[in-house]
């Protein structure tokens, strides 16, 4: 039986990039669900894998974009009935802002090329303990990503945090053995990358963790490789494929 993703889009200038074609081979059916003009959102179950991506709106932005309400409450299904479920910047801070942690400002913008640090099991305190005996996903233990995010979250209650960086402390998460949100953006292209260049590019001002529109697109192809398999490992370890 053939693959069937759902992806919550929350703009039509941030795509799945890399995923697409990752999905594709592998005989996969894609739903997208433009959430700034549909309304309805499917049950859970018609779903193998949900991806939640990324936009320039807040969780917390809810008298704007009401259809944030109803998203938040579809991810809590999601999760209640355990299908896997990938989220992207603005998706991962939805799923932690759905299950009851906070979302806001972070210290530091991150746009651009910077890299993370992958954590070691039990630096989250108690919440690792859920983890005793089951598996979680292993970053690099240093890589470079691309980043586009100003704010960040507290990890969700029963999640244990996968990576940091020197700007922001929570980069990436693990709930259960199939979801994982993350700040930074694997899927990455330049392609859609010069996308948010174009439409996001009134952030790029100048800050530590900002890089110029010019030297973002002077990234070489090896660096969108390299994300871009990584954003394959996390997909497959998401759909229990380990």
């Amino acid at each position: 039986m053939a693959m069937h993703v759902t992806v919550l889009q929350h703009v039509p200038f941030e795509w799945i990039g890399s995923m697409e074609p990752w999905l594709r081979e592998r005989g996969a059916s894609i739903t997208t669900i433009r959430l700034w003009e549909e309304r309805t959102l499917p049950t859970p179950e018609v779903s193998d894998l949900i991806v939640v991506m990324g936009g320039p709106m807040s969780v917390n932005d809810e008298a704007a974009h009401p259809w944030l309400v109803a998203e938040k409450a579809f991810l809590r299904e999601v999760i209640a009935a355990g299908v896997p479920m990938l989220g992207v910047c603005l998706g991962a801070q939805l799923i932690a802002s759905a299950l009851g942690a906070w979302v806001g400002s972070n210290p530091q913008k991150e746009i651009g090329w910077f890299p993370i640090r992958a954590t070691q099991p039990g630096s989250e305190g108690a919440a690792s303990k859920i983890f005793d005996g089951a598996s979680r996903f292993a970053f690099p233990a240093s890589v470079e990503v691309f980043h586009w995010h100003g704010e960040t979250f507290d990890l969700p209650p029963g999640a244990v945090r996968l990576a940091e960086s020197a700007a922001c402390e929570n980069q990436a998460f693990q709930l259960g053995q199939h979801v994982i949100g993350m700040q930074f953006h694997l899927e990455t292209t330049p392609d859609t990358a010069d996308d948010l260049i174009e439409h996001c590019g009134d952030e790029l001002v100048p800050g530590p963790y900002i890089q110029t529109a010019v030297a973002m697109r002077a990234t070489p192809a090896a660096s969108y490789a390299a994300i871009n398999t990584l954003c394959g490992e996390v997909l497959a370890y998401v759909l229990g494929e380990r």
